[in-house]
């Protein structure tokens, strides 16, 4: 697929950063993306939103920024794989020609001084079927990931050891990032005397959760060409939401979205696994990566343990992956995690963290609980070259 490209990145300061609304950071991220494309207002005549735990992002932000006569406007969640949606949807407008240059931003302040960011995600109510879930002690979203893993785990044999992998691979690129909110190294025996916050997964094992916001800029690939940023060009994309149910038979823990997503951006590239160079996976969890890894195709289903644990995920590994860190050790902002860092690669622009081979980045988007994914594939080359 040819003919659309990120050509603008904009990254607020993430982290422990209070004081400031969703919509605030929303707004920053916008401006800051049309200044690194060398665009203004002026240029834009779409814009996608999305906000996380905290809302607050709305389309009164267009106003805000004084764009006008847009041709496109609206909200987008997907939960986790809302930024690969954006990017989809606006790719697909901007083919049809009903718009030219459009950012798409997500923004969240979920963090508040003196409350501890497993609290935030703590479930306050409950109705009907979910009132059962609650009373037997699942009151968290990382509660229903722990049943996924042990699914996965008793399933594969997989261990909190290599789940462990996972973490260390993606602290070690982390250390390498200078925006990363955790950069001190971390051992396998670290990982495992972190406490379990629900078992099997450990502390460790769990995304950090942060403040800030993030937006791109879509346009065509000729107009990328000629602004300030070396162009990332759009090569596929696509969106799986596997819906599933909470009864025996489901493939709940086992696979994701990832398989239909997948498939699909892929053969819309025009590549194969094989060919992908720089993986940004969606990690929640550890787990999220591992089960990702598998369902994307670069090992076999029930190997991913195996392939975390040989360390070929981490620098100076055959199958660099999350290289900034992840949410694991770098930042929190949903899907746009993975797709900031996997514009920087496609760039050249990571410093000690580059990865040689930046011909084909695959970006990854995981929502809800395994419900939703999007997937797309980038690259600083143009699509059939």
């Amino acid at each position: 697929m040819t003919g659309v490209a990120i050509a603008g990145l904009g990254l607020t300061e993430v982290g422990k950063v209070y004081g400031r609304r969703p919509a605030d950071f929303a707004r920053d991220a916008i401006m800051l993306s049309l200044r690194d494309a060398g665009l203004g207002p002026a240029d834009v005549d779409g814009l996608l939103v999305s906000s996380g735990k905290s809302g607050g992002v709305g389309l009164t932000i267009a106003e805000d920024l004084g764009l006008r006569d847009l041709a496109l406007l609206a909200t987008v969640n997907s939960f986790g794989a809302s930024a690969g949606a954006m990017v989809g949807l606006a790719a697909r407008a901007i083919q049809a020609g009903d718009a030219t240059t459009i950012v798409c931003v997500f923004a969240d302040a979920p963090l508040r001084e003196g409350v501890r960011g497993s609290e935030i995600y703590q479930r306050s109510a409950a109705r009907g079927y979910s009132g059962h879930l609650v009373a037997s002690g699942i009151t968290n979203t990382t509660a229903y990931y722990a049943l996924a893993a042990q699914r996965h785990m008793r399933a594969y044999g997989t261990t909190s050891q290599q789940l462990g992998a996972v973490a260390v691979a993606q602290r070690d690129w982390a250390s390498m990032n200078p925006i990363a909110q955790m950069r001190d190294r971390m051992t396998l025996a670290d990982h495992q005397a972190s406490r379990f916050v629900v078992e099997p997964l450990h502390l460790l094992d769990c995304c950090l959760v942060s403040n800030g916001g993030a937006a791109v800029v879509v346009t065509t690939s000729e107009r990328a060409a000629s602004l300030r940023q070396p162009a990332v060009h759009l090569w596929g994309w696509a969106q799986g939401h596997p819906g599933y149910s909470w009864e025996r038979g489901s493939s709940f823990g086992l696979t994701t979205g990832a398989v239909q997503s997948g498939q699909r951006a892929m053969a819309m590239a025009g590549i194969k696994a094989a060919d992908v160079t720089v993986r940004e996976l969606y990690d929640c969890y550890t787990y999220t990566t591992l089960v990702t890894l598998e369902d994307y195709g670069f090992c076999e289903k029930g190997e991913g343990g195996q392939l975390a644990a040989s360390g070929e995920l981490g620098p100076g590994g055959s199958l660099p992956t999350n290289t900034g860190g992840g949410q694991l050790s770098s930042f929190y902002l949903w899907g746009f995690t993975p797709l900031v860092e996997g514009v920087v690669q496609a760039r050249r622009q990571g410093g000690d963290r580059q990865v040689e081979d930046n011909a084909v980045v695959l970006v990854s988007g995981n929502g809800g609980l395994l419900q939703h994914h999007a997937t797309l594939v980038m690259s600083p080359l143009e699509a059939g070259n």
